[in-house]
């Protein structure tokens, strides 16, 4: 009584299928959340680099010219 039927390791079985397998509910889950991480990660690099762009501007074609003079 104290020790598992081959009825409980087949529902056991069943329910791991269920969960794990194929397009099983976790592995949906866990695939929307690393695009999700993904999309946040592109959206920072997208940040950092306009922020580098707009700390710096490219100097002028008259700055240019004062320059070498």
């Amino acid at each position: 009584m104290g020790s598992f039927s081959i009825w409980h390791l087949i529902i056991l079985g069943v329910i791991l299928v269920l969960l794990f397998g194929g397009r099983g509910k976790i592995s949906g889950i866990m695939g929307d959340t690393a695009k999700g991480i993904r999309a946040f990660r592109e959206g920072l690099k997208g940040d950092d680099e306009t922020a580098s762009n707009e700390a710096k501007p490219l100097p002028k074609e008259s700055d240019k010219d004062k320059a070498h003079s």
